[in-house]
């Protein structure tokens, strides 16, 4: 069977490089997704500014909702502070210190800002040295208030050195002189304060007695027997690493990216997955198509059906085999890529690598090799049960008759699309617009199934509504779209459905991004945002400030957290993280929520306002703050504008000690609108170092969302792919025509006529995917315009539509046009003495 399968492809290579295309692209697609899952499993943070400790203490930054995989906590959960104190006296350990991070700033001579790169967490206690990779110190400890010690780059960018005065901004404090003792190396040390008042810095509210981190320093070879006593020691709740596991407990909020991967990979799973299978099934069509005359010889010499099914697998399997080599190291250029453009979207820490190994591949390759068996065997069903005499017949013009149970069955799934399409007016979130992407998917493996039937009752009657003066091309590019309407429909539906994927795809996301922006436009009451990203939040004390300059209406700060909220879907109760905003009960005043029931004038103490849905007024909803603080929040107010603020707004009370600063992110300010408060404004910020004032309507507009661009350039990867498939098919189909075309030159046919008659064809062919294409995007499209916007068309931009039908038209003509000029250049009689 393997000598005969190699023996049949060698006779057909031209018709298996469709084959091996579509495998070398599924090959890279699932390997470049399997490297992003087993990255997101067991990619390893660098231990970076604490990489001096050889075991790591901290609390446990993970959730592990039941049945469902681990979510990481973005905000620092504490340890107690006592706790050092205990792990001191384990065997082994030849030192303890603690970790404590908190925001501040060193300013210049002209009070600029010296940049950091986590001005949130710049600040630490002098103990943290000791945990330092290979720590050297000029100078020598602060010891009391007035001292610091800064780290090298900090130094060097300030023009300070030990004994040098200099400015600093520590916890949203003011601006306040100090002596530096001591220069630190390496870089990143921060601005390090006495040990004594970096704690007074958490000497109340939930925080208060507890430290960030704790190391430990041992003695050589005995780091993994300390960890384990020292996990004895301090139970289930607090993590202790050594090695490459230290790194996620240096930075939770950079871990948080390892469960990005793991949702991406599982989002690209599917899609990818039918898409792959589709558009292999669909070369292995073509390739089964001009080898039947083979297949029905061998039948007539007595192989069985279910050799003949073999073969054909084996033959795509040995092909799939080659293909997939180059596939899979191109997987894993795909997934580098991918792990740029997540970094630069900031969805991903710059310092979370990518974990390489061969198991990707493996899956890879096992994956792929079973799509292709599976739609190797499904492509040779048909004709590996046909009668004998029927396979002969059939060899030379293909099967003219659709199946029925195909056509049935692809009639339904079009019919099954409309109720997925409705989602988007039941629910009017990301997850009910992904109903319209869903819907497009079914509908186009629907029309897929129904095409040959629809394309030949079409056809059929264009054919006879021919007018009598119909030239002889355009009579016979009909003729053959219905007269091989299996081979046509093959063409026209996989190029209709990189339409309906396009459409629904891109336009879900435009959809969804453009009202989440118009509700977040119309919510913002604020003309004016006041902030202080390089101090690392708002100062204490500058809401107050800004609310007292004459001309402002009403102000307060905002912020954001994570929350875990969990939802009931489809009977079972599953546990997300969801973004939430941190309000005070003056936000009435400069965002609109739309409100349908309480007040957020009422958010004080341990309260929440939720989007509607969600809970109701008087309720009390459980949460997981973003530090795994377990809580029950009552419900004062519920709104509508869910999609511009996220479904939870948290009060500031609730979550003050659960964030890793409790400064805020921005203060939201309501004027006059008149140019002398916007004079004051600013020259309130001016006296302050680090505070910025800003337009608040281009926060509100925000741009496209980074996930937005991250779908836009896997829609890009998956639709070069399809198109890439396509026309691979098409110019295989169109190159095992050889025969016919020369058939019509021996009756007087002249090549001009051949090359206008496929032109002809390659236009119906683009004119009926389109067509079939856009009305079968249509239907889902409206629901999701109706249900997020209020009209029956989507957000986007207008240029789509006549790009995809650009870009469709390109692949059909070109794939028709290139093969019939190669054909066209070998004599009729050769090309027919070959054939048989």
């Amino acid at each position: 069977m393997l000598g005969l399968a190699t023996a049949m492809a060698r006779r057909r290579l031209a018709a298996l490089v469709a084959v091996f295309c579509a495998v070398l692209g599924a090959a890279a697609i699932v390997t470049g997704t399997g490297v992003l899952m087993e990255s997101g499993l067991r990619s390893e943070l660098p231990a970076g500014r604490l990489a001096g400790a050889d075991v790591l203490v901290s609390a446990d930054q993970t959730v592990r909702p039941p049945e469902d995989l681990p979510i990481a906590l973005p905000e620092r959960a504490p340890l107690p502070a006592d706790l050092a104190g205990r792990l001191a006296d384990l065997p082994g350990v030849t030192a303890v210190a603690t970790d404590v991070s908190f925001p501040a700033a060193l300013l210049t001579g002209d009070d600029a800002v010296v940049g950091a790169a986590d001005p949130a967490q710049g600040g630490h206690g002098w103990s943290s040295v000791d945990l330092l990779p290979g720590a050297e110190v000029t100078g020598t400890a602060p010891d009391g208030p007035g001292e610091v010690a800064l780290g090298a780059d900090l130094a060097t960018a300030a023009g300070v050195a030990p004994g040098d005065r200099a400015r600093v901004v520590v916890d949203g404090g003011p601006p306040t002189d100090v002596r530096v003792t001591a220069v630190v190396r390496p870089e990143g040390a921060g601005i390090l304060l006495p040990d004594d008042a970096a704690a007074t810095l958490r000497d109340e509210g939930p925080r208060a007695g507890t430290v960030d981190l704790i190391g430990l320093r041992v003695e050589p070879g005995t780091a993994d027997d300390v960890a384990a006593a020292a996990r004895r020691l301090v139970g289930s709740d607090v993590e202790v690493a050594t090695g490459d596991a230290r790194g996620e407990l240096l930075q939770p909020e950079a871990a948080a990216g390892r469960s990005l991967l793991v949702v991406l990979a599982g989002s690209l799973a599917g899609v990818p997955l039918l898409v792959v299978g589709f558009i292999v099934a669909g070369a292995l069509s073509v390739s089964i198509a001009g080898q039947r005359r083979e297949l029905a010889l061998l039948r007539a010499v007595g192989t069985t059906p279910r050799q003949v099914r073999r073969l054909v697998a084996t033959q795509a399997s040995l092909v799939g085999a080659v293909a997939a080599v180059p596939g899979l190291a191109l997987g894993y250029l795909v997934a580098g890529q991918l792990r740029r453009l997540l970094v630069h979207l900031g969805m991903l820490p710059a310092e979370l690598p990518l974990t390489f190994s061969p198991l990707p591949a493996l899956a890879a390759v096992l994956l792929v090799l079973a799509v292709v068996q599976v739609a190797a065997r499904s492509a040779a069903w048909r004709v590996s049960r046909e009668p004998v005499t029927t396979a002969l017949g059939e060899s030379r013009t293909g099967p003219r008759t659709p199946s029925r149970g195909r056509t049935v069955a692809g009639l339904a799934l079009l019919a099954a699309a409309v109720p997925l399409a409705v989602a988007p007016l039941l629910d009017r979130t990301v997850l009910g617009a992904a109903g319209t992407s869903l819907a497009g998917i079914v509908a186009a493996i629907g029309l897929a199934m129904a095409g040959p039937a629809l394309l030949r009752a079409v056809s059929g009657r264009v054919v006879r509504a021919l007018p009598a003066g119909t030239s002889a091309p355009s009579w016979l590019a009909v003729a053959n779209l219905h007269g091989y309407a299996l081979r046509s429909a093959g063409a026209i539906t996989t190029l209709a459905m990189a339409v309906v994927f396009t459409l629904t795809y891109a336009f879900s996301q435009t959809t969804v991004s453009g009202a989440a922006a118009r509700e977040a436009e119309a919510g913002t009451r604020a003309d004016t945002a006041v902030a202080a990203p390089a101090l690392g939040g708002v100062p204490a004390g500058l809401a107050d400030s800004v609310a007292a300059v004459p001309g402002v209406d009403a102000s307060a700060p905002v912020s954001t957290t994570t929350v875990l909220l969990g939802t009931r879907l489809f009977g079972d109760v599953t546990v997300e993280p969801e973004p939430a905003l941190v309000l005070t009960p003056d936000a009435a005043g400069v965002l609109d929520l739309d409100v349908r029931d309480g007040d957020l004038a009422d958010l004080r103490g341990p309260t929440v306002a939720v989007a509607r849905g969600v809970a109701d007024v008087g309720e009390d909803l459980p949460l997981t703050l973003g530090d795994g603080t377990d809580v029950d929040a009552r419900v004062v107010a519920v709104y509508e504008r869910a999609l511009g603020f996220g479904g939870v707004a948290v009060s500031a009370d609730l979550v003050a000690g659960h964030r890793t600063t409790d400064l805020a992110d921005q203060v939201l300010v309501r004027t006059d609108g008149s140019p002398a408060t916007a004079d004051r404004l600013a020259a309130l910020a001016g006296d302050r170092p680090g505070v910025v004032v800003a337009d608040a309507a281009a926060g509100a507009e925000r741009g496209v969302a980074p996930e937005v661009w991250l779908n836009i350039a896997v829609l890009g990867v998956l639709l070069g792919y399809v198109l890439l498939g396509i026309a691979n098919s098409l110019v295989a189909a169109t190159s095992q025509r050889g025969d016919e075309l020369a058939a019509l030159r021996l009756t007087g046919t002249t090549p001009a006529q051949v090359r206008s008659m496929m032109r002809r064809e390659a236009g119906l062919v683009s004119a009926a995917a389109i067509a079939a294409g856009t009305l079968v995007a249509a239907v889902p499209l409206a629901l999701l315009g109706i249900g997020f916007l209020g009209h029956p068309w989507p957000a986007g931009p207008w240029w789509l539509l006549p790009a995809t039908v650009a870009v469709v038209v390109g692949v059909a003509f070109a794939a028709i046009e290139v093969p019939t000029r190669l054909a066209l250049r070998t004599g009729p009689a050769e090309t027919l003495a070959r054939a048989t």
